[in-house]
């Protein structure tokens, strides 16, 4: 069966996945074999709120959960740009991109998630500027080599391009480009689309949907039912 990105809206072969927060959601094939590596399954042990859990029983979510559902949100929120703003020229390569750098934004977390980098690395590494999303991008690229993914992600159409373009969304620009003087520091994707980067991380104001899941799925494990009306608004509106 052809797989292309041709067929992305038929939903080709997705995986449904129940989340108590964003109900039943439908992921592509190419994030089912990134969530399927080791990589990416040692978020499941990893509290998304970590040392709170002690005091609070119910903080028992962890950053796996968190992570599907912000890939989820990604595409949710570029598909319905796509759809109400043709002339933004969305690809199926930017709505599959956005999607796996929402999955994988946080791949590098340590134990008990910020505490690691908040409070151990200064403790034993002072001096060190270590930063979760730098940690990320890294555990991205081994993911990549380790599961022999680069082919996959060919299959689908994507590029090398693309995958500085998936770097970038989750830790900014990428090397020399950071400290460059130049206009626009991104390589992955032009300056025309700029708003791709504000998706997942947004530098400007810190509004994205990363936010949207975390604030969301806090509130459903404080025991709250409306949990879902931000993100599902937001997307909506």
């Amino acid at each position: 069966m052809d797989y292309s990105l041709d067929l992305y809206t038929y939903r080709v072969s997705c995986m449904v996945f129940n989340d108590p927060i964003h109900g039943h959601i439908e992921l592509h094939p190419l994030l089912v074999q990134i969530i399927d590596t080791p990589q990416f399954q040692r978020l499941r042990h990893l509290k998304q709120l970590g040392g709170v859990y002690f005091v609070f029983p119910g903080a028992s979510h962890n950053r796996f959960e968190h992570s599907v559902g912000v890939g989820h949100l990604a595409g949710r929120l570029v598909r319905v740009l796509s759809e109400r703003q043709p002339e933004l020229s969305i690809s199926p390569q930017d709505i599959l991109c956005v999607e796996i750098a929402g999955l994988c934004h946080d791949l590098g977390h340590g134990p008990f998630s910020h505490l690691f980098d908040g409070s151990f690395i200064p403790e034993v590494r002072p001096g060190l500027k270590w930063k979760h999303e730098q940690a990320s991008v890294k555990m991205f690229d081994h993911l990549v080599k380790e599961n022999n993914l680069e082919p996959v992600m060919e299959k689908y159409g994507l590029t090398p391009d693309d995958l500085i373009f998936i770097k970038e969304q989750i830790a900014g620009p990428l090397g020399s480009s950071a400290s460059s003087d130049t206009e626009w520091p991104y390589k992955g994707r032009p300056e025309e689309k700029s708003f791709l980067y504000q998706i997942v991380a947004n530098k400007k104001n810190g509004i994205d949907v990363d936010k949207w899941d975390y604030f969301a799925r806090q509130v459903d494990h404080a025991d709250r039912h409306d949990a879902n009306i931000c993100s599902t608004y937001t997307v909506a509106y």
